[in-house]
């Protein structure tokens, strides 16, 4: 099986800048084993894979440990692909993806994507997340992908020594932290 391959710099306009996410055109959905494989393989933080479906395009994407719900710049790195090698005379490009419908626009010399709105709400601090801190937050939210933890000051967060391992087994894909400036 051959799969084209893209490794796209987003948020720049020059080599090796910006952040970096492989695109992959499909023909179809192969098993989820081997799309794992193949985002581990490229070691970035995501791989951006697509099938085309009619006028608009599925998209998912995978870390090199797992899939994720919404990813902004693999998706702007999917369009530019879209626009820039399959279908130069798109303006726009619709996604389908776990997160839903995602638009992407050209317009003014650069892209414009349209994202959800997915704020975080206030919850109970998981005693996993407590553990992995290692010091208790005053706050903490939760997103569908990822925990806030808002701490007192910018002192406390200097002074954090988190457990890596722990944040990696959390149930969400990250964990923020914060603390007023």
């Amino acid at each position: 099986m051959q799969i084209p391959l893209y490794q796209i710099d987003a948020f720049t306009d020059r080599p090796f800048a910006g952040n970096p996410a492989a695109v992959c055109l499909l023909d179809a959905w192969p098993d989820n084993a081997l799309l794992q494989s193949i985002a581990a393989e490229n070691n970035l933080s995501e791989t951006a894979f697509l099938v085309k479906d009619g006028a608009r395009y599925q998209l998912r994407w995978m870390t090199p440990v797992t899939e994720v719900e919404l990813c902004g710049h693999a998706t702007l790195a999917a369009a530019f692909v879209v626009f820039n090698h399959i279908d130069p005379a798109l303006n726009e490009v619709v996604f389908d993806t776990l997160s839903g419908e995602l638009r992407v626009r050209r317009g003014d010399g650069a892209l414009q994507m349209d994202f959800p709105s997915l704020p975080p709400v206030p919850c109970t601090c998981p005693p996993e997340l407590l553990a992995a801190l290692g010091t208790p937050p005053q706050e903490v939210l939760r997103s569908p992908s990822y925990y806030l933890a808002r701490f007192d000051s910018a002192d406390t967060i200097r002074a954090l020594q988190p457990d890596m391992e722990k944040l990696k087994a959390l149930d969400l894909m990250a964990t923020i932290v914060t603390a007023p400036g």
